[in-house]
């Protein structure tokens, strides 16, 4: 691994800064890397240049305090949220006192959180049976399920047979901030101590190697990495037990899998880019309730991907519409942003849009590789939940309900073991591991077996479409009990060619009305960071962008970066280019980490 990029955790600041971002791409040229033998310092952060050399940090108090609970949870999402509420609902109902704190880097709950998904209420129902009578936001069921397949022009419509994993009679269309945003109000009311605007930095170990806890960021750092005269040290905060929520691809989550050697017995992850906007549609064109999905143009059958357009019912007529693209891909000169730019031209879909004005816009990582490719769950101090380790349904384009499920029973098994009055732990930080073993009796399991071969299916010669000849025939027939289990191909970095094997996409340009540049995308993500700060961005060898990113692959980060944080720009002196990193335009999409750390 020649670069590792940690996303290490900044504070979230709630005022706007200026965006900076370069309109156009780095164009393939001859002259791509510097002549000069100095490479140019991108990195600050202490992971690289630790604090106790850098005389600039000589006389500062590094002393952090300290709070103790039972359970510490990393991440409001869904999961994190479900594991607190259940662990509360339990400590209520057995009359237990059990301090509960959960942090999340974002300044509200939910405010990170990406609008327009379809969501199977069945974990929901679990945790809050009477979900209804306390005013989920839960107001818009599917009323009419689409599929089709695009070709440039034309929309080819595919049958939902019943039982498909398509199929969404009995779920919801939501706005998932809304949703988070009122569990994060259930939780509390239950008892849990939410801190919002505390980003987890730093995973804390016992002597004995089990986990101890986690320290939040330090504040008040210069770009430079210098203290500035407002530093504060971050929060230590101890628990018997550390549940990790953290999302897809998690920096913490990778210290572990290195630290306890947690993926060893399964495949590498594979991932996918989800880009997704929020309209405000006119209101002659809206459908609420309509689920629209569809595979097919712009990629071609070797890229695996696809479109959805939900029509929720908010009480105003909006839509969201989101592009993936699976991380897998070959050509670098690929752009999944502009490829979802230029999918919302189709015939199919532009009509709909017309008129409209677009509200909000963000990206993430999901986890695509299923049930091969999740990691042992538990360690000593701590385990991991939700999409952290990856529990998403692919082929059913759910991981929300998966996600709630795995934290209800973390959360169970944790309560039986801080309860449990003869418990021997082997470690100060509990280990356990009844949570990874109830985990595979559930329906999670059951429904991750059932569907672990459509994704893997679709590497054959007939790529996306022989995925779908497979679930036709293998999973609507056998219900996934083939008596074999596919392999991905490895991971997704080494699927990239030499830029000199591939060919150039030309994209359109954005007309402003229907598609947009990454600069007005940027400025409705609502993830935005102060200027002046290190960059959250780390990179281990800063020599490896230009030294072989840009010369062999031709800076593929400049093209599937969606918020314009990676360009190349020319040195300042000599000839050749340098990496520009623009981490004040992050978008948390973890994507960069994934495409660069092997290659």
């Amino acid at each position: 691994m020649q670069v590792l990029l940690a996303r290490l955790a900044c504070p979230v600041y709630q005022c706007f800064h200026a965006i900076k971002i370069k309109k156009n791409y780095l164009p393939l040229c001859a002259t791509r890397w510097s002549s000069t033998s100095v490479v140019p310092r991108i990195t600050t952060h202490y992971t690289v240049y630790p604090r106790d050399q850098d005389k600039r940090w000589e006389g500062v108090n590094m002393e952090r305090f300290a709070e103790e609970a039972d359970v510490v949870i990393v991440g409001a999402g869904p999961a994190g949220l479900s594991a607190a509420a259940r662990l509360k609902q339990l400590a209520a109902q057995h009359e237990k006192d059990i301090r509960v704190c959960l942090v999340e880097k974002a300044a509200q709950i939910g405010a990170h959180t990406l609008s327009g998904a379809c969501l199977d209420p069945r974990a929901l129902q679990e945790l809050f049976p009477d979900w209804k009578e306390k005013g989920a936001p839960l107001n818009t069921p599917v009323t009419e399920d689409r599929f089709g397949i695009l070709t440039e022009k034309y929309r080819i419509p595919v049958p939902i047979l019943p039982g498909l994993p398509m199929n969404n009679h009995g779920n919801y269309i939501v706005r998932l901030g809304h949703l988070v945003s009122w569990m994060g109000e259930q939780a509390e009311a239950l008892g849990v101590e939410v801190y919002p605007g505390y980003a987890a930095a730093e995973v804390l170990f016992h002597e004995d190697g089990s986990v101890k806890g986690i320290a939040t960021n330090d504040v008040g750092i210069q770009k430079d990495g210098a203290p500035k005269t407002t530093f504060e040290r971050g929060l230590e905060l101890h628990a018997k037990v550390t549940i990790f929520a953290e999302g897809c691809h998690g920096h913490l989550a990778k210290q572990l899998y290195r630290k306890f050697d947690l993926r060893a017995n399964c495949e590498p992850q594979t991932y996918g880019i989800g880009l997704k906007e929020l309209w405000v549609i006119d209101e002659k064109k809206w459908k609420p309730g309509r689920v629209d999905h569809t595979v097919g143009w712009p990629l071609d059958r070797h890229t695996y991907g696809g479109s959805f357009l939900y029509h929720l019912n908010e009480g105003e007529p909006l839509v969201a519409l989101g592009f993936v693209v699976g991380l897998d891909y070959q050509n670098p000169y690929l752009s999944p942003f502009r490829e979802f730019q230029r999918w919302k031209h189709h015939p199919s879909i532009q009509p709909t849009l017309e008129g409209g004005k677009r509200i909000a816009y963000g990206a993430r990582a999901l986890n695509e590789g299923g049930l091969q490719c999740i990691p042992k769950l538990t360690f000593p101090g701590g385990l991991l939940i939700g999409c952290s380790p990856g529990f998403m349904n692919v082929p059913k384009i759910k991981g929300t309900h998966t996600a709630m499920k795995s934290g209800i029973l973390a959360a169970e098994s944790i309560f039986n073991q801080l309860t449990n009055e003869n418990l021997q732990s082997k470690t100060i930080g509990l280990d356990v591991t009844e949570y990874e073993d109830n985990l595979k009796k559930s329906w999670v399991w059951k429904e991750l077996y059932a569907v672990r071969n459509i994704r893997p299916s679709c590497h054959s010669i007939l790529g996306v479409y022989g995925g779908m000849i497979y679930t036709g025939i293998f999973y609507w027939i056998f219900r996934g009990m083939e008596p074999w289990t596919l392999k991905h191909k490895g991971s997704d970095s080494d699927k990239l060619k030499p830029a000199k094997d591939c060919t150039p996409i030309e994209y359109p340009k954005p007309d402003g009305q229907i598609s947009f540049d990454l600069l007005s995308s940027v400025a409705l993500s609502g993830t935005n960071h102060e200027h002046d700060q290190p960059a959250h961005l780390t990179l281990k060898d800063d020599s490896v962008p230009v030294n072989r990113n840009l010369s062999i692959y031709d800076g593929p980060e400049q093209r599937f970066c969606p918020a314009g944080v990676y360009e190349f720009v020319p040195v300042e002196q000599g000839d050749g280019f340098r990496l520009q990193i623009n981490a004040q335009n992050c978008v948390h999409c973890k994507t960069f980490d994934i495409e660069i750390s092997d290659l």
